[in-house]
């Protein structure tokens, strides 16, 4: 026989993950799309937009991780997909601002999405060093390609592996095409 109130406990339970996980897919598309807005303000020059959009998306986290717990968005692929994004044009916009690699210090991001964010970033920085070889700006290849070159040596030392070795391959792909673009470059020239 079946335990009626087993059932009907493991029911409620089930409703209740499955409104939380419509609820962070929910709020982790936003992020993402905040995110992915904040990237093309970025290399249309509009910061103040960009800023915008990932003040919007850091609310947004802090509301999401009070609600459910670090623990409990781990779960949902949309959110590390969203945080990925997020660090990707948090990265980029202070890369624009400063020139620098920093830590995100507004709100707490796992290792994971680090990595994937910064991975993601090095092709946030091709389409930068594309528009500034249509500018005629040369000097720029060659200061991007160093950076690119200086993420990808540090990223070496770490074991990764699953989807973020995908990023990382990804990462070493636009290193390729950097120095492409580099070497037709010093070649025309």
């Amino acid at each position: 026989m079946i335990d009626k109130k087993f059932i009907k406990s493991l029911r409620k339970d089930y409703i209740e993950k499955n409104s939380q996980r419509r609820q962070i897919i929910s709020s982790s598309s936003i992020v993402l799309n905040n995110s992915k807005k904040a990237i093309f303000a970025i290399h249309r020059q509009d910061l103040k937009l960009a800023e915008e959009k990932l003040r919007e998306s850091e609310d947004i986290i802090k509301k999401i991780e009070k609600k459910f717990g670090q623990n409990r968005l781990r779960e949902e692929g949309s959110f590390a997909a969203g945080l990925e994004e997020y660090v990707e044009a948090k990265l980029f916009l202070s890369f624009i601002k400063t020139r620098k690699i920093n830590k995100i210090k507004e709100i707490k991001i796992s290792e994971e999405a680090y990595i994937g964010g910064i991975c993601d970033f090095s092709g946030e920085l091709i389409r930068l060093a594309t528009n500034e070889a249509i500018n005629k700006n040369f000097a720029e290849i060659k200061r991007v390609k160093k950076i690119i070159n200086e993420i990808l040596n540090e990223l070496v030392d770490f074991d990764i592996v699953g989807h973020l070795r995908t990023k990382y391959d990804q990462a070493r792909g636009n290193l390729k095409k950097i120095e492409q673009m580099d070497y037709e470059i010093s070649f025309k020239n």
